[in-house]
C-alpha cells in the first residue's frame, strides 16, 4: 500500500516539476502573471497538455520565451499574441470562436443534429415499411424440403 501511495505522489509531482527552478522569474508577480498565462498554452509534442505541465524541451523553451516577454513588458495580451502569430491558433488550449475556429465550434453540434435526423428518419422508414406477405402453402412445402434434405 505504502509502494502505491509513493508512486501516485510521484506521478503528480511530475507535472509539478515541469517547471524548472532555472526558468522561475525574481518578480513574484511576473512569475504569477506567466504561470497563469503558460497554463492556457498547449505544449505542440504533448497532446493537450499545457506547457507549465509538459516536460518537453518545445515546452521549456516556450515557458523561457513567454517569460522574456513579460520581462520585455509586454502585456498578457500581447504575449500570448506574439505565442500565437508565431504557432498560430493551435498553441491555445481553448481557441477563439472567431474566424475559420467557428465553423470547428459549430462542426460537433451539427453534426450530432444530423446523426439524430438520419437517425430518425432510418427509424421512422423502418416502421412504415411494408409487411412481407407470408409464405404460400406451395412455397412452405418446397421451404420444409429444402430445409428436411
Amino acid at each position: 500500500m505504502r509502494a502505491l501511495a509513493t508512486g501516485l505522489v510521484l506521478l503528480w509531482a511530475t507535472t509539478v516539476v515541469a517547471v524548472q527552478p532555472d526558468e522561475i522569474l525574481d518578480d513574484p508577480v511576473l512569475e504569477q502573471r506567466a504561470r497563469a498565462l503558460s497554463e492556457g498554452l498547449r505544449c505542440p509534442v504533448c497532446r493537450n497538455e499545457s506547457i507549465d505541465e509538459s516536460n518537453a524541451a518545445i515546452s521549456r523553451d516556450l515557458r523561457l520565451l513567454l517569460r522574456e516577454r513579460l520581462v520585455a513588458g509586454d502585456t498578457d495580451a500581447e504575449a500570448l499574441q506574439f505565442l500565437v502569430d508565431r504557432y498560430g491558433d493551435y498553441i491555445l488550449l481553448n481557441p477563439k470562436v472567431e474566424g475559420a475556429n467557428i465553423l470547428l465550434w459549430l462542426a460537433a453540434p451539427f453534426m450530432l443534429v444530423l446523426a439524430g435526423g438520419v437517425a430518425f428518419v432510418t427509424v421512422r422508414g423502418r416502421a412504415a415499411a411494408p409487411v412481407p406477405d407470408a409464405l404460400s402453402a406451395d412455397e412452405q412445402a418446397r421451404l420444409d424440403d429444402i430445409l428436411n434434405s
